[in-house]
Protein backbone atom coordinates (compact mmCIF):
# COMPACT_ATOMS: atom_id res chain seq x y z
CA UNK A 1 0.00 0.00 0.00
CA UNK A 2 1.21 3.47 -0.44
CA UNK A 3 2.66 5.29 2.17
CA UNK A 4 0.60 8.10 2.58
CA UNK A 5 3.59 9.98 4.21
CA UNK A 6 5.38 9.08 1.12
CA UNK A 7 2.79 9.17 -1.49
CA UNK A 8 4.61 9.28 -4.67
CA UNK A 9 8.26 7.88 -3.49
CA UNK A 10 6.85 4.78 -1.57
CA UNK A 11 5.26 3.44 -5.12
CA UNK A 12 8.71 3.51 -6.64
CA UNK A 13 11.17 2.77 -3.49
CA UNK A 14 8.87 0.06 -1.55
CA UNK A 15 8.18 -4.11 -2.21
CA UNK A 16 10.68 -6.13 -3.61
CA UNK A 17 9.67 -5.91 -7.39
CA UNK A 18 11.56 -2.50 -6.53
CA UNK A 19 14.72 -3.58 -5.63
CA UNK A 20 16.12 -2.59 -9.07
CA UNK A 21 14.69 0.73 -8.10
CA UNK A 22 16.56 1.09 -5.24
CA UNK A 23 19.60 -0.24 -6.59
CA UNK A 24 20.15 2.80 -8.57
CA UNK A 25 20.11 4.58 -6.25
CA UNK A 26 22.43 3.51 -3.79
CA UNK A 27 25.51 5.32 -5.88
CA UNK A 28 23.83 8.26 -5.93
CA UNK A 29 23.82 8.59 -2.09
CA UNK A 30 20.69 6.61 -0.32
CA UNK A 31 21.32 4.81 2.48
CA UNK A 32 19.09 1.41 3.34
CA UNK A 33 17.19 3.86 6.08
CA UNK A 34 16.70 6.35 3.28
CA UNK A 35 14.05 4.33 1.54
CA UNK A 36 11.68 5.00 4.64
CA UNK A 37 11.74 8.66 4.13
CA UNK A 38 9.59 11.13 1.95
CA UNK A 39 11.63 12.22 -1.18
CA UNK A 40 12.45 16.13 -1.82
CA UNK A 41 13.49 16.62 -5.01
CA UNK A 42 15.76 20.06 -5.03
CA UNK A 43 15.23 21.81 -8.72
CA UNK A 44 18.68 24.06 -9.55
CA UNK A 45 18.64 26.51 -12.72
CA UNK A 46 22.33 26.63 -11.35
CA UNK A 47 24.34 27.58 -15.12
CA UNK A 48 27.14 29.13 -15.72
CA UNK A 49 25.01 31.10 -18.62
CA UNK A 50 24.63 34.12 -16.53
CA UNK A 51 25.62 36.06 -13.14
CA UNK A 52 21.84 35.16 -11.95
CA UNK A 53 22.24 31.85 -11.73
CA UNK A 54 26.26 30.93 -11.11
CA UNK A 55 25.88 30.74 -7.92
CA UNK A 56 22.48 28.55 -7.23
CA UNK A 57 24.55 25.29 -6.88
CA UNK A 58 25.03 26.81 -3.67
CA UNK A 59 21.97 27.44 -2.29
CA UNK A 60 20.98 23.56 -3.78
CA UNK A 61 23.49 21.85 -1.63
CA UNK A 62 21.75 24.23 1.15
CA UNK A 63 17.97 23.39 0.23
CA UNK A 64 19.44 19.91 0.37
CA UNK A 65 20.85 19.96 3.42
CA UNK A 66 17.60 21.42 4.96
CA UNK A 67 15.62 18.61 3.64
CA UNK A 68 17.88 15.92 5.13
CA UNK A 69 17.80 17.56 8.60
CA UNK A 70 14.54 17.85 8.85
CA UNK A 71 14.22 13.84 8.40
CA UNK A 72 13.87 13.91 4.56
CA UNK A 73 15.67 12.35 1.47
CA UNK A 74 17.08 15.23 -0.56
CA UNK A 75 17.71 14.78 -4.42
CA UNK A 76 19.14 17.40 -6.34
CA UNK A 77 18.61 17.82 -10.33
CA UNK A 78 18.86 20.35 -12.71
CA UNK A 79 17.48 22.38 -15.59
CA UNK A 80 18.76 24.99 -18.07
CA UNK A 81 18.47 28.86 -17.82
CA UNK A 82 19.35 30.93 -20.43
CA UNK A 83 19.91 34.70 -19.98
CA UNK A 84 17.75 37.44 -21.63
CA UNK A 85 20.63 40.05 -20.74
CA UNK A 86 22.99 38.47 -23.21
CA UNK A 87 20.56 37.60 -26.12
CA UNK A 88 18.62 41.05 -25.87
CA UNK A 89 18.50 42.17 -29.16
CA UNK A 90 19.54 38.82 -30.90
CA UNK A 91 17.92 36.49 -32.70
CA UNK A 92 18.61 34.22 -29.38
CA UNK A 93 15.92 36.15 -27.50
CA UNK A 94 13.11 34.24 -29.05
CA UNK A 95 14.15 31.30 -26.96
CA UNK A 96 13.30 33.50 -23.68
CA UNK A 97 10.06 32.54 -23.31
CA UNK A 98 10.40 28.91 -24.94
CA UNK A 99 13.02 28.95 -21.99
CA UNK A 100 10.11 29.43 -19.74
CA UNK A 101 7.85 26.35 -21.06
CA UNK A 102 11.21 24.00 -21.40
CA UNK A 103 12.14 24.75 -17.62
CA UNK A 104 8.70 23.96 -16.22
CA UNK A 105 8.28 21.09 -18.30
CA UNK A 106 11.40 19.60 -17.26
CA UNK A 107 10.99 20.60 -13.42
CA UNK A 108 7.84 18.47 -13.72
CA UNK A 109 9.23 15.49 -15.67
CA UNK A 110 12.11 14.80 -13.25
CA UNK A 111 9.60 15.36 -9.94
CA UNK A 112 6.89 12.81 -11.42
CA UNK A 113 9.43 10.53 -12.79
CA UNK A 114 11.44 10.21 -10.56
CA UNK A 115 8.32 10.01 -7.72
CA UNK A 116 9.35 12.78 -5.15
CA UNK A 117 7.07 13.63 -2.45
CA UNK A 118 8.10 17.06 -2.72
CA UNK A 119 10.23 19.85 -4.32
CA UNK A 120 12.13 22.78 -3.45
CA UNK A 121 12.63 24.60 -6.98
CA UNK A 122 15.49 27.86 -6.59
CA UNK A 123 15.56 30.72 -9.79
CA UNK A 124 17.39 33.36 -10.68
CA UNK A 125 16.67 34.68 -13.89
CA UNK A 126 13.44 36.17 -15.22
CA UNK A 127 12.31 33.08 -17.44
CA UNK A 128 13.10 30.09 -14.79
CA UNK A 129 11.38 32.20 -11.92
CA UNK A 130 7.30 31.69 -13.33
CA UNK A 131 8.48 28.26 -14.47
CA UNK A 132 9.43 26.95 -10.89
CA UNK A 133 6.35 28.30 -9.99
CA UNK A 134 4.17 27.02 -13.20
CA UNK A 135 5.46 23.54 -12.26
CA UNK A 136 4.72 23.65 -8.65
CA UNK A 137 1.26 24.32 -9.75
CA UNK A 138 1.21 22.05 -11.94
CA UNK A 139 2.47 19.15 -9.99
CA UNK A 140 0.30 19.81 -6.75
CA UNK A 141 3.15 18.62 -4.36
CA UNK A 142 4.23 19.98 -1.54
CA UNK A 143 7.08 22.76 -2.98
CA UNK A 144 8.67 25.93 -1.67
CA UNK A 145 10.30 28.32 -4.23
CA UNK A 146 13.55 29.73 -3.37
CA UNK A 147 14.48 33.03 -5.20
CA UNK A 148 18.25 33.07 -5.89
CA UNK A 149 18.35 37.14 -4.67
CA UNK A 150 19.90 40.43 -5.82
CA UNK A 151 22.33 41.39 -7.51
CA UNK A 152 24.35 44.65 -5.86
CA UNK A 153 24.59 47.85 -8.07
CA UNK A 154 27.87 48.19 -9.65
CA UNK A 155 30.24 51.18 -9.49
CA UNK A 156 28.11 54.75 -10.16
CA UNK A 157 25.15 52.57 -9.16
CA UNK A 158 25.21 51.57 -12.54
CA UNK A 159 23.75 48.61 -13.55
CA UNK A 160 22.83 46.27 -17.06
CA UNK A 161 20.05 48.67 -17.89
CA UNK A 162 22.97 51.64 -17.59
CA UNK A 163 24.50 49.49 -19.91
CA UNK A 164 21.30 49.39 -22.90
CA UNK A 165 20.67 53.17 -22.40
CA UNK A 166 24.80 54.04 -22.57
CA UNK A 167 24.24 52.12 -25.98
CA UNK A 168 21.73 54.44 -27.26
CA UNK A 169 23.91 57.85 -25.89
CA UNK A 170 26.80 56.56 -27.88
CA UNK A 171 24.62 56.58 -31.35
CA UNK A 172 23.11 60.26 -29.66
CA UNK A 173 26.99 60.90 -29.36
CA UNK A 174 26.85 61.75 -25.84
CA UNK A 175 29.01 59.97 -24.45
CA UNK A 176 32.45 58.12 -26.61
CA UNK A 177 33.68 54.89 -26.94
CA UNK A 178 35.99 54.92 -23.41
CA UNK A 179 32.62 56.01 -21.70
CA UNK A 180 30.70 53.28 -23.30
CA UNK A 181 33.21 50.86 -22.18
CA UNK A 182 33.58 51.63 -18.61
CA UNK A 183 29.88 51.42 -18.07
CA UNK A 184 29.99 48.29 -20.00
CA UNK A 185 32.69 47.17 -17.37
CA UNK A 186 31.73 48.12 -13.90
CA UNK A 187 27.75 47.52 -14.45
CA UNK A 188 27.69 43.73 -13.10
CA UNK A 189 29.67 43.34 -9.85
CA UNK A 190 28.84 40.10 -9.54
CA UNK A 191 26.16 36.57 -8.65
CA UNK A 192 22.52 37.26 -8.44
CA UNK A 193 19.15 39.56 -10.78
CA UNK A 194 19.24 42.38 -12.19
CA UNK A 195 19.18 45.44 -9.71
CA UNK A 196 16.26 47.54 -10.06
CA UNK A 197 12.57 46.51 -9.54
CA UNK A 198 13.07 44.26 -13.13
CA UNK A 199 11.28 41.24 -14.01
CA UNK A 200 13.40 38.72 -11.55
CA UNK A 201 12.55 41.04 -8.37
CA UNK A 202 9.10 41.47 -9.52
CA UNK A 203 8.42 38.26 -9.78
CA UNK A 204 10.29 37.39 -6.75
CA UNK A 205 8.08 39.54 -5.00
CA UNK A 206 5.25 37.99 -6.46
CA UNK A 207 5.48 34.57 -5.72
CA UNK A 208 6.30 35.33 -2.27
CA UNK A 209 2.92 37.29 -2.11
CA UNK A 210 1.32 34.36 -3.27
CA UNK A 211 2.36 32.58 -0.11
CA UNK A 212 4.74 30.12 -2.35
CA UNK A 213 7.87 31.69 -0.77
CA UNK A 214 9.43 32.00 3.34
CA UNK A 215 8.96 35.43 4.12
CA UNK A 216 11.61 37.69 2.66
CA UNK A 217 12.67 35.22 0.06
CA UNK A 218 12.31 38.19 -2.16
CA UNK A 219 14.49 40.43 -0.52
CA UNK A 220 17.71 39.03 -0.10
CA UNK A 221 20.94 39.36 -1.59
CA UNK A 222 22.39 36.36 -3.68
CA UNK A 223 25.51 36.97 -1.78
CA UNK A 224 24.63 36.47 1.62
CA UNK A 225 24.03 34.57 4.92
CA UNK A 226 20.67 35.36 4.44
CA UNK A 227 19.74 33.76 1.41
CA UNK A 228 21.80 30.92 2.18
CA UNK A 229 19.53 30.64 5.58
CA UNK A 230 16.44 31.15 3.56
CA UNK A 231 17.64 27.94 1.02
CA UNK A 232 18.16 25.92 4.05
CA UNK A 233 14.85 26.68 5.65
CA UNK A 234 12.94 26.19 2.51
CA UNK A 235 14.29 22.50 2.37
CA UNK A 236 13.31 21.83 5.90
CA UNK A 237 10.01 23.99 5.23
CA UNK A 238 9.22 20.98 2.63
CA UNK A 239 9.62 17.97 4.13
CA UNK A 240 7.18 19.71 7.37
CA UNK A 241 4.47 20.30 4.42
CA UNK A 242 4.60 16.73 3.08
CA UNK A 243 4.14 15.71 6.52
CA UNK A 244 1.25 18.44 7.16
CA UNK A 245 -0.42 17.40 3.25
CA UNK A 246 -0.33 21.14 2.80
CA UNK A 247 -0.13 21.16 -0.95
CA UNK A 248 0.37 24.40 -3.00
CA UNK A 249 -4.01 24.05 -4.04
CA UNK A 250 -4.50 24.57 -0.72
CA UNK A 251 -2.59 27.93 -1.16
CA UNK A 252 -3.25 29.17 -4.88
CA UNK A 253 -6.34 30.71 -4.65
CA UNK A 254 -7.82 33.53 -6.85
CA UNK A 255 -7.35 35.39 -3.45
CA UNK A 256 -3.67 34.52 -3.44
CA UNK A 257 -3.02 35.97 -7.37
CA UNK A 258 -5.18 39.09 -6.45
CA UNK A 259 -2.26 39.53 -3.59
CA UNK A 260 0.38 38.80 -5.80
CA UNK A 261 -1.01 41.94 -8.27
CA UNK A 262 -1.23 44.05 -5.67
CA UNK A 263 1.96 44.00 -4.44
CA UNK A 264 3.24 43.88 -7.75
CA UNK A 265 1.15 47.27 -8.60
CA UNK A 266 2.20 48.90 -5.30
CA UNK A 267 6.30 47.53 -6.15
CA UNK A 268 5.41 49.27 -9.94
CA UNK A 269 6.70 46.08 -10.83
CA UNK A 270 7.47 44.71 -14.84
CA UNK A 271 4.70 44.00 -17.17
CA UNK A 272 6.10 40.69 -17.77
CA UNK A 273 3.94 39.74 -14.11
CA UNK A 274 0.88 40.26 -16.28
CA UNK A 275 2.33 37.45 -18.56
CA UNK A 276 3.68 35.21 -15.77
CA UNK A 277 1.02 35.29 -13.23
CA UNK A 278 -1.63 35.18 -16.26
CA UNK A 279 0.85 31.27 -16.97
CA UNK A 280 1.10 30.21 -13.70
CA UNK A 281 -2.90 30.91 -12.45
CA UNK A 282 -3.25 28.56 -15.91
CA UNK A 283 -1.82 26.09 -14.78
CA UNK A 284 -3.09 26.33 -11.27
CA UNK A 285 -6.92 25.81 -13.09
CA UNK A 286 -7.34 29.66 -11.36
CA UNK A 287 -9.79 31.47 -13.85
CA UNK A 288 -7.21 35.08 -13.96
CA UNK A 289 -7.97 37.09 -16.63
CA UNK A 290 -5.88 40.45 -17.98
CA UNK A 291 -8.92 42.28 -16.78
CA UNK A 292 -8.61 41.28 -12.97
CA UNK A 293 -5.12 43.73 -13.43
CA UNK A 294 -7.29 46.55 -14.45
CA UNK A 295 -10.02 45.19 -11.43
CA UNK A 296 -7.01 45.07 -8.90
CA UNK A 297 -5.03 47.95 -10.39
CA UNK A 298 -7.91 50.85 -9.96
CA UNK A 299 -7.42 49.99 -6.16
CA UNK A 300 -4.01 50.29 -5.62
CA UNK A 301 -1.47 53.04 -5.55
CA UNK A 302 2.27 53.00 -6.62
CA UNK A 303 4.46 53.50 -3.74
CA UNK A 304 7.80 52.15 -4.83
CA UNK A 305 10.29 54.71 -6.16
CA UNK A 306 12.16 51.80 -7.46
CA UNK A 307 14.30 51.67 -10.94
CA UNK A 308 13.68 51.61 -14.20
CA UNK A 309 11.10 54.29 -14.06
CA UNK A 310 12.22 55.53 -10.07
CA UNK A 311 15.56 55.85 -8.73
CA UNK A 312 16.39 52.81 -6.03
CA UNK A 313 17.56 49.48 -6.28
CA UNK A 314 16.96 46.25 -5.06
CA UNK A 315 19.81 45.88 -2.56
CA UNK A 316 18.55 49.48 -1.04
CA UNK A 317 14.95 48.54 -0.58
CA UNK A 318 16.79 44.76 1.23
CA UNK A 319 18.62 47.56 3.70
CA UNK A 320 15.44 49.24 5.00
CA UNK A 321 13.31 45.48 5.12
CA UNK A 322 12.44 44.38 2.09
CA UNK A 323 8.94 43.78 0.60
CA UNK A 324 7.58 42.57 4.10
CA UNK A 325 6.96 46.08 5.42
CA UNK A 326 4.94 47.47 2.45
CA UNK A 327 2.79 44.24 2.57
CA UNK A 328 2.21 44.92 6.25
CA UNK A 329 1.15 48.36 5.58
CA UNK A 330 -1.46 46.80 2.58
CA UNK A 331 -2.64 44.43 5.29
CA UNK A 332 -3.42 47.11 7.15
CA UNK A 333 -5.61 48.86 4.62
CA UNK A 334 -7.55 45.81 4.06
CA UNK A 335 -5.68 45.65 0.57
CA UNK A 336 -4.31 42.54 1.02
CA UNK A 337 -6.22 38.87 1.81
CA UNK A 338 -4.69 38.15 4.98
CA UNK A 339 -6.62 34.84 5.46
CA UNK A 340 -4.40 33.16 2.38
CA UNK A 341 -2.37 30.18 3.77
CA UNK A 342 1.09 30.06 3.12
CA UNK A 343 4.33 27.18 2.78
CA UNK A 344 5.06 28.34 6.44
CA UNK A 345 2.05 26.34 7.09
CA UNK A 346 0.27 29.55 8.74
CA UNK A 347 -1.94 32.83 6.65
CA UNK A 348 0.01 35.94 5.31
CA UNK A 349 -1.94 37.60 8.40
CA UNK A 350 0.15 35.77 11.06
CA UNK A 351 3.37 35.69 8.85
CA UNK A 352 3.24 39.74 8.82
CA UNK A 353 1.90 39.85 12.51
CA UNK A 354 5.18 41.06 13.94
CA UNK A 355 6.72 42.68 10.96
CA UNK A 356 7.80 46.38 11.84
CA UNK A 357 7.50 49.53 10.08
CA UNK A 358 9.92 51.00 7.48
CA UNK A 359 12.32 53.58 9.23
CA UNK A 360 10.68 56.87 9.46
CA UNK A 361 13.61 58.58 7.17
CA UNK A 362 13.33 56.39 4.26
CA UNK A 363 12.51 57.84 0.86
CA UNK A 364 11.94 54.53 -1.30
CA UNK A 365 8.69 53.31 -0.55
CA UNK A 366 6.07 56.14 -0.07
CA UNK A 367 3.04 56.13 2.23
CA UNK A 368 -0.12 55.06 1.15
CA UNK A 369 -1.50 59.17 1.59
CA UNK A 370 1.13 60.19 -0.88
CA UNK A 371 2.02 57.53 -3.42
CA UNK A 372 4.02 58.13 -6.77
CA UNK A 373 0.54 57.42 -8.54
CA UNK A 374 -2.78 56.77 -7.18
CA UNK A 375 -3.60 53.76 -9.03
CA UNK A 376 -2.03 50.76 -10.87
CA UNK A 377 0.75 51.52 -13.67
CA UNK A 378 -0.01 48.38 -15.23
CA UNK A 379 -2.85 49.21 -17.78
CA UNK A 380 -4.77 46.93 -19.94
CA UNK A 381 -5.91 48.84 -23.11
CA UNK A 382 -8.35 47.91 -25.69
CA UNK A 383 -9.57 49.66 -28.93
CA UNK A 384 -9.23 49.11 -32.47
CA UNK A 385 -5.66 48.19 -32.60
CA UNK A 386 -5.80 45.10 -29.70
CA UNK A 387 -8.97 44.27 -29.48
CA UNK A 388 -8.00 41.52 -27.34
CA UNK A 389 -6.13 43.84 -24.90
CA UNK A 390 -2.40 45.22 -24.72
CA UNK A 391 -0.38 46.02 -21.61
CA UNK A 392 0.99 49.28 -20.84
CA UNK A 393 3.17 50.63 -18.23
CA UNK A 394 2.53 53.66 -17.16
CA UNK A 395 4.27 54.75 -14.25
CA UNK A 396 2.97 58.77 -13.88
CA UNK A 397 6.51 59.82 -15.78
CA UNK A 398 5.51 59.39 -18.96
CA UNK A 399 2.29 61.33 -18.97
CA UNK A 400 -0.74 59.64 -19.71
CA UNK A 401 -1.83 60.23 -23.54
CA UNK A 402 -0.29 59.80 -26.58
CA UNK A 403 -0.96 60.46 -30.47
CA UNK A 404 1.48 60.25 -33.30
CA UNK A 405 2.47 59.14 -36.41
CA UNK A 406 3.52 55.60 -37.11
CA UNK A 407 6.68 54.23 -38.35
CA UNK A 408 6.31 50.55 -38.86
CA UNK A 409 9.06 47.88 -38.29
CA UNK A 410 9.01 44.07 -39.44
CA UNK A 411 10.71 43.21 -36.60
CA UNK A 412 13.15 44.23 -34.08
CA UNK A 413 16.13 44.53 -35.89
CA UNK A 414 14.55 47.31 -38.30
CA UNK A 415 13.19 49.32 -35.47
CA UNK A 416 16.49 49.25 -33.67
CA UNK A 417 18.58 50.20 -36.62
CA UNK A 418 16.07 52.83 -37.24
CA UNK A 419 16.02 54.54 -33.90
CA UNK A 420 20.30 54.28 -34.04
CA UNK A 421 20.77 56.04 -37.26
CA UNK A 422 18.13 58.92 -36.44
CA UNK A 423 14.91 58.08 -38.76
CA UNK A 424 12.88 57.86 -35.66
CA UNK A 425 12.37 61.33 -34.41
CA UNK A 426 9.65 63.50 -31.92
CA UNK A 427 6.07 62.62 -32.28
CA UNK A 428 6.30 59.11 -34.13
CA UNK A 429 5.14 55.67 -32.89
CA UNK A 430 7.37 53.33 -32.88
CA UNK A 431 5.64 50.06 -34.28
CA UNK A 432 7.32 46.88 -34.06
CA UNK A 433 5.77 43.74 -35.32
CA UNK A 434 5.53 40.26 -35.76
CA UNK A 435 7.18 39.61 -32.23
CA UNK A 436 4.49 37.56 -30.75
CA UNK A 437 4.08 34.34 -29.52
CA UNK A 438 4.05 32.99 -32.62
CA UNK A 439 5.19 35.35 -35.11
CA UNK A 440 8.49 35.77 -33.55
CA UNK A 441 7.61 33.21 -32.48
CA UNK A 442 8.91 33.53 -28.48
CA UNK A 443 7.60 37.24 -28.07
CA UNK A 444 11.02 39.14 -27.95
CA UNK A 445 11.75 41.86 -25.04
CA UNK A 446 12.14 45.01 -26.80
CA UNK A 447 15.14 46.26 -24.33
CA UNK A 448 17.32 47.40 -26.54
CA UNK A 449 14.78 49.59 -28.81
CA UNK A 450 13.42 51.27 -25.75
CA UNK A 451 16.84 51.42 -23.84
CA UNK A 452 18.03 53.39 -27.29
CA UNK A 453 15.04 55.67 -27.35
CA UNK A 454 15.99 56.69 -23.94
CA UNK A 455 19.46 56.67 -24.16
CA UNK A 456 18.50 59.34 -27.00
CA UNK A 457 16.85 61.49 -25.09
CA UNK A 458 13.52 60.80 -26.84
CA UNK A 459 11.40 59.20 -24.46
CA UNK A 460 9.00 61.50 -23.71
CA UNK A 461 8.47 61.93 -27.40
CA UNK A 462 8.05 58.61 -29.12
CA UNK A 463 5.97 55.99 -27.98
CA UNK A 464 6.74 52.48 -29.18
CA UNK A 465 3.62 49.30 -29.74
CA UNK A 466 4.59 45.86 -30.18
CA UNK A 467 3.09 42.44 -30.22
CA UNK A 468 6.35 41.20 -28.46
CA UNK A 469 6.67 42.38 -25.04
CA UNK A 470 8.99 44.38 -22.97
CA UNK A 471 11.93 44.00 -20.25
CA UNK A 472 11.65 44.94 -16.52
CA UNK A 473 14.00 47.61 -17.33
CA UNK A 474 12.05 49.15 -19.68
CA UNK A 475 10.54 53.21 -19.51
CA UNK A 476 8.89 55.14 -21.40
CA UNK A 477 5.73 55.50 -23.26
CA UNK A 478 5.41 51.60 -24.21
CA UNK A 479 2.73 49.35 -24.89
CA UNK A 480 2.84 45.61 -25.78
CA UNK A 481 1.37 42.14 -25.49
CA UNK A 482 -0.74 43.57 -28.69
CA UNK A 483 -3.51 40.79 -29.13
CA UNK A 484 -4.46 39.69 -31.70
CA UNK A 485 -0.75 39.93 -32.80
CA UNK A 486 0.48 40.23 -36.63
CA UNK A 487 1.31 36.54 -37.35
CA UNK A 488 -2.50 36.39 -36.76
CA UNK A 489 -3.84 39.05 -38.72
CA UNK A 490 -4.34 41.18 -36.21
CA UNK A 491 -4.40 45.08 -36.58
CA UNK A 492 -1.01 45.34 -35.66
CA UNK A 493 -0.14 44.00 -39.05
CA UNK A 494 -2.27 46.36 -40.64
CA UNK A 495 -0.81 49.63 -39.97
CA UNK A 496 0.91 51.65 -42.37
CA UNK A 497 3.16 54.05 -41.95
CA UNK A 498 1.65 57.59 -41.79
CA UNK A 499 -1.39 56.40 -39.75
CA UNK A 500 -2.20 58.48 -36.57
CA UNK A 501 -2.11 56.40 -33.52
CA UNK A 502 -3.53 57.33 -30.08
CA UNK A 503 -3.08 56.25 -26.63
CA UNK A 504 -5.17 57.06 -23.66
CA UNK A 505 -4.57 55.59 -20.59
CA UNK A 506 -7.03 57.26 -18.97
CA UNK A 507 -9.74 55.68 -21.16
CA UNK A 508 -7.34 52.29 -21.51
CA UNK A 509 -7.77 53.12 -25.33
CA UNK A 510 -6.08 52.31 -28.15
CA UNK A 511 -6.66 53.44 -31.59
CA UNK A 512 -5.27 53.35 -35.41
CA UNK A 513 -7.19 56.74 -36.68
CA UNK A 514 -8.04 54.84 -39.86
CA UNK A 515 -12.20 53.60 -40.42
CA UNK A 516 -13.72 50.00 -40.45
CA UNK A 517 -13.67 49.92 -44.37
CA UNK A 518 -10.46 50.69 -44.82
CA UNK A 519 -9.00 48.36 -42.23
CA UNK A 520 -11.13 45.89 -43.63
CA UNK A 521 -9.59 46.72 -47.19
CA UNK A 522 -6.32 46.25 -45.92
CA UNK A 523 -6.85 42.84 -44.46
CA UNK A 524 -8.31 41.32 -47.51
CA UNK A 525 -4.84 42.05 -49.10
CA UNK A 526 -2.83 41.09 -45.72
CA UNK A 527 -0.35 37.88 -46.29
CA UNK A 528 0.64 36.19 -43.45
CA UNK A 529 4.87 35.98 -43.90
CA UNK A 530 6.40 32.64 -43.96
CA UNK A 531 7.32 31.17 -40.23
CA UNK A 532 10.61 31.86 -38.91
CA UNK A 533 10.96 27.99 -38.15
CA UNK A 534 9.27 25.58 -39.55
CA UNK A 535 10.96 22.56 -37.23
CA UNK A 536 12.58 22.05 -34.02
CA UNK A 537 11.78 24.08 -30.19
CA UNK A 538 10.58 27.10 -31.97
CA UNK A 539 8.42 25.73 -34.19
CA UNK A 540 6.92 23.56 -31.61
CA UNK A 541 6.44 26.41 -29.33
CA UNK A 542 4.88 28.50 -32.13
CA UNK A 543 2.54 25.91 -33.54
CA UNK A 544 1.15 25.13 -29.66
CA UNK A 545 1.63 28.46 -27.89
CA UNK A 546 -1.47 30.65 -26.73
CA UNK A 547 -1.95 34.30 -26.77
CA UNK A 548 -0.19 36.85 -24.75
CA UNK A 549 -3.57 37.74 -23.29
CA UNK A 550 -3.90 33.98 -21.96
CA UNK A 551 -0.29 34.35 -20.79
CA UNK A 552 1.52 32.61 -23.79
CA UNK A 553 1.83 29.08 -22.86
CA UNK A 554 1.48 25.61 -24.86
CA UNK A 555 -0.70 23.18 -22.89
CA UNK A 556 -3.77 25.22 -22.81
CA UNK A 557 -5.26 24.24 -25.62
CA UNK A 558 -4.74 20.61 -25.54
Amino acid sequence: MTDTKRPFSSIVVDGVEQAPSRAMLYPVGFKREDFAKAQVGIASTWSMVTPCNMHINDLADAAAMGADEAGAKSVVFNTVTVSDGISMGTPGMRYSLVSREVIADSIETVVGAQGFDGFVAIGGCDKNMPACAMAIARMDRPAVFVYGGTIQTGEERRDIISVFEAVGARAAGTIDDDELLAVERTAIPGPGSCAGMYTANTMASAIEAMGLSLPNSSAQEAVSENKRRDAYEAGAAVARLVQAGIKPSDILSMEAFENAITVVTALEGSTNAVLHLLAIASAAGIPLTIDDFTRIGAKIPVLADMRPAGNYAMSELIAIGGIQPLMKTLLDAGMLHGDCLTVTGKTLAENLADVAPYPADQRIIRPLDDPIKPDGHLVILRGNLAPEGAVAKITGHEGLRFSGTARVFHGEEAGMAAIMDGTVQKGDVVVIRYEGPKGGPGMREMLSPTSAINGRGLSSDVALITDGRFSGGSHGFVIGHVTPEAFEGGPIGLVENGDTITVDAERREINLAVDADELSARKQRWQRPAPYAERGTLAKYAKLVSSASEGAVTDRNL
